[in-house]
């Protein structure tokens, strides 16, 4: 791994030492394509700051909404529970129990989508980071 590091350490010290060798307006041009490619890289780095910004907004908009219908649900199913104390028996009450728990069910998939959804974005955002540091 040294060796490794010694040759490529040897292969930038020959980039060097030739970009020394250049005349002037060869390193002038050097120098405009690496700020063009600083700024490209800038750019790209403020917009997916912008886009990580706008999906963990959006993440926790969905969160927000998740909690809300979580809460309407369990409203609704303690409404249920009382309806059913009072109306033993009545096939109307079935009924509603079954829509409760499609209802209860359909709550539980769009958390796992909301989970899968954070758990994305947050590899997104990691994945991002790297690449900023690696720039």
């Amino acid at each position: 791994e040294v060796q490794k590091l010694n040759q490529q350490l040897e292969e930038k010290n020959g980039e060097i030492q030739q970009m020394i060798n250049q005349p002037p307006y060869e390193k002038e041009k050097e120098i405009l394509r690496l700020q063009k490619s600083l700024a490209e890289r800038e750019r790209a780095q403020a917009t997916s700051d912008v886009l990580c910004r706008s999906l963990t907004d959006e993440a926790h908009q969905l969160q927000r909404k998740l909690a809300s219908t979580a809460e309407m649900c369990q409203h609704l199913a303690k409404c249920l529970e009382e309806k059913q104390r009072k109306e033993k028996g009545n096939s109307d009450d079935q009924i509603l129990t079954e829509r409760s728990n499609q209802v209860f069910l359909l709550l539980l998939y769009n958390e796992t989508s909301l989970q899968a959804l954070i758990c994305n974005l947050q590899d997104e955002n990691r994945m991002l980071k790297q690449k900023v540091s690696h720039v």
